[in-house]
């Protein structure tokens, strides 16, 4: 017997003599804790990963009653989480790829390996909708670039109900995911989805630009763990000091942004880089109080000190 045939058929027995569907979320931390798992598309921690799990398999929203928990898992439920515990534990393929979904600013997205996992710490900022720089009622049209599963995009167009979201990809696997999400949430008359690089494809000027591009350096993608290997490289991947799109979209910005408009870009761990490489440029560091880094606020008038 393989060593993955081997777990399948112990999680598998260790999951069937459990009595409550409680017991087997307490069975699903303690298997997460004992692994090598990473933990960072969506959870940061066994407990939370092993809800995420088992509530999806289970079909319990995570509201839930305390007392459905006491009752108990049948054999096919039991067989499904052992299975995607041999994925989670031995492919090390993050849950969200497994279980379908992924939450941002609030809101449920279909996931799959053709996109990111959203995580980007930018959702605090969308729900404050970037006060006090941006005025919301000032904001008619708004540009994200990288929509990848358009998490982003239609968390925009419900912080800012009255405007009009463009948001661009050059990769169509992943503009094929933000089309089902922008339907799953009815925005198809509101959210646009463009197939282009950057700016590529667009005739106007735009009040508000946000963007999740590329930023990872290669030291930092020669170190990942192998969770990030199931998402698109070319999702993560920047150069050698990650700031490879970021350069050409602040290079470019200032043809598609009205005067008073503002750019948010998130460039994580290559803040320093971005620091070394823009000396002279005004940017806001903004505060992340749910974790993350690396979040600057420009505004258009200041594009062209560098």
């Amino acid at each position: 017997m393989t060593e993955r045939a081997e777990y399948v058929r112990r999680i598998a027995s260790v999951l069937g003599a459990c009595r409550s569907r409680r017991e087997v979320i307490e069975r699903l931390c303690d298997e997460l804790e004992a692994s090598e798992v990473f933990f960072g598309h969506g959870t940061d921690n066994a407990l939370d990963e092993a809800v995420v799990l088992g509530f999806h398999v289970f079909g319990l929203p995570f509201d839930t009653d305390e007392r459905s928990l006491s009752k108990p898992v049948s054999a096919v439920q039991c067989q499904t989480l052992a299975t995607m515990m041999t994925a989670r534990v031995c492919d090390r393929i993050p849950a969200p790829y497994l279980t379908g979904e992924a939450w941002f600013a609030g809101e449920a997205f279909h996931v799959d390996p053709r996109v990111l996992i959203p995580r980007s710490p930018i959702a605090e900022w969308i729900e404050r909708q970037f006060s006090p720089w941006v005025v919301a009622d000032e904001v008619h049209e708004i540009l994200e670039i990288g929509a990848g599963s358009g998490c982003i995009a239609i968390a925009l167009a419900k912080a800012f109900p009255v405007a009009k979201i463009t948001a661009t990809d050059i990769d169509p696997h992943a503009l094929a995911v933000a089309r089902i999400n922008v339907a799953r949430h009815g925005l198809e008359e509101r959210v646009l989805l463009i197939e282009g690089d950057l700016f590529a494809g667009l005739d106007q000027r735009f009040d508000l630009v946000v963007s999740n591009p590329p930023y990872v350096d290669q030291t930092e993608i020669d170190a990942m763990p192998p969770e990030f290997g199931h998402e698109p490289r070319s999702a993560l991947a920047a150069g050698e000091d990650g700031l490879d799109v970021v350069r050409r979209m602040l290079q470019t910005a200032p043809d598609f942004v009205t005067e008073s408009a503002s750019l948010v870009i998130e460039v994580g761990a290559s803040q320093v880089a971005f620091e070394q490489a823009y000396p002279c440029l005004a940017v806001t560091w903004l505060e992340l109080e749910h974790g993350g880094d690396g979040v600057f606020l420009v505004e258009a008038k200041d594009l062209t000190v560098s």
